[in-house]
């Protein structure tokens, strides 16, 4: 039976496992790779359109290098999440949608990636890993006080015997090689975390969603779960997962808990044993904690909204309303089970029903936008520029608003550099912030401090908004600061 049980759960998982799905698919090895590339690495969620984008850009270099991926990533996008290999998910307040990595599909992609970089052997810090959770476990179950003293009183002596060692100069350095392989180990146990958040947040939405049709199905005087949310009692974070998720949330917004880690991870990056760890391995260390905080605050959110959310479907009148839905969908259905003896599913009945319908006009019928019908016919006409009245332009500058501090610092500082300079040299050398304002300033401070020379010149600046701007001013010749 044991063998039949197991054969005949594997065969539902073939079916039902989007992990399984996924390495089973056509395109598995394309699949593996863009995901891996794109949701799996430290960026976890992305919108919609930059996810096609990306994955479009990658099919040109598969097809290029043999791969038969004939159609576009949204359609391949669309197949994932059908298959349950991306979760689709709005944004909250917009009309953008963004795509993330199911649980399954984390984890067969780490295990493709653990295929393609095996471990090499079996290491010693893995081991000793295992044999002291076992030695936890076996002391924290013992109910005998006389044993559990007695390891106590062992680790203490352990302890002393280190403090005397250490005290004493008789303590050795764990070697690179070594510390590399327990920092190795400890990151192969952070890379399962993504896929045991992704694993919580699935569990916490098939709990409300279960919650919702029991309140609907429960149509008796009040019903347990009714009782409970009028009573307060939070469902989810009862459950498993929100208890085991609760005692990993309060362990990572302890403060002391996290200085420590903060205080750990520093010191171990700042130690031999970070050379001979990958730049991704570094990151993803310096990086573990707050990407512990983000992803346990995002689950925190979604059972809060969830616990909300369930709490005002039973307070208000959605819940009647679903009820009610309910109890006619059971009527017609006792009344077709009804009628199936007596009259054929396929027999024409005298009865018209007016059904709302929705207008579906063909394709063809679209307009599509043709750029070129806002394209100017004529040809462009270069035209010089007309002559600037300086009176009236000076007039209209002085109403307005002009930073004379900035350009009286300007020319200083020109001619410091320079000796003597134009308006074009100033300005080539500190550009205006207020664009023709700036120009205009300069002319102003010209007349008054600068020497007039004969013709004009040529000069460019920017607007304010970063238009290029040009135009030719009088040669006017600074010789000395403005005051």
């Amino acid at each position: 039976m044991s063998t039949l049980r197991t054969a005949l759960a594997a065969d539902r998982m073939t079916v039902e496992s989007p992990a399984w799905g996924l390495l089973r698919s056509r395109h598995a090895a394309a699949a593996i790779a863009l995901l891996g590339e794109h949701l799996a690495g430290d960026v976890r969620r992305r919108a919609a359109p930059d996810l096609f984008e990306r994955i479009d850009d990658d099919l040109i270099s598969l097809r290029e290098n043999g791969f038969e991926l004939p159609s576009a990533a949204r359609v391949y996008c669309d197949a994932w999440r059908a298959d349950g290999v991306l979760v689709r998910r709005a944004v909250e307040g917009t009309r953008e949608e963004t795509y993330e990595l199911s649980d399954g599909a984390l984890v067969a992609i780490r295990f493709v990636t653990q295929l393609l970089e095996p471990r090499s052997s079996v290491t010693e810090s893995r081991l000793t890993t295992i044999l002291e959770r076992l030695h936890e476990l076996a002391v924290a179950t013992d109910p005998r006080a006389a044993s559990r003293l007695a390891a106590l009183q062992a680790q203490r002596a352990r302890i002393d015997a280190e403090i005397e060692r250490v005290a004493s100069g008789r303590y050795d350095v764990l070697p690179v090689d070594q510390a590399a392989e327990q920092a190795r180990d400890l990151l192969s146990l952070a890379e399962e975390l993504p896929a045991d958040f992704a694993r919580v947040r699935a569990e916490m939405e098939h709990i409300n969603r279960s919650l919702r049709a029991r309140l609907v199905e429960d149509v008796g005087s009040r019903g347990t779960v009714l009782d409970d949310v009028f009573r307060g009692v939070d469902h989810l974070a009862e459950s498993d997962a929100g208890r085991s998720f609760h005692g990993f949330y309060a362990l990572i917004l302890d403060t002391e808990q996290v200085a420590s880690v903060e205080d750990d991870v520093d010191s171990v990056l700042g130690r031999d044993v970070a050379r001979a760890l990958t730049d991704r391995q570094i990151r993803t260390l310096r990086r573990l904690l707050p990407t512990l905080q983000d992803a346990g605050g995002e689950i925190h959110d979604v059972m809060t909204a969830f616990s909300r959310s369930l709490r005002r479907f039973v307070q208000t009148d959605e819940l009647i309303e679903h009820r009610e839905v309910q109890r006619l969908l059971r009527e017609a259905q006792r009344e077709a089970v009804a009628l199936a003896g007596m009259v054929p599913p396929f027999a024409r009945l005298q009865v018209e029903l007016a059904l709302s319908s929705v207008t579906i006009d063909p394709v063809t019928a679209l307009a599509l936008h043709n750029p070129a019908d806002h394209r100017t016919a004529s040809d462009v006409h270069s035209q010089e520029g007309a002559d600037v009245d300086w009176a009236a332009l000076v007039e209209e500058a002085r109403a307005s608003e002009i930073d004379l501090a900035e350009l009286r610092a300007a020319v200083n500082e020109t001619i410091a550099r320079r000796g003597a300079a134009t308006i074009a040299e100033i300005v080539a050398d500190v550009p205006p912030t207020q664009g023709l304002a700036g120009v205009v300033g300069l002319l102003l401070l010209a007349q008054e401090h600068a020497t007039g020379l004969e013709g004009t010149e040529p000069l460019t600046w920017f607007s304010p908004t970063g238009v290029a701007r040009a135009g030719r001013v009088p040669r006017m010749l600074f010789t000395v600061g403005v005051p």
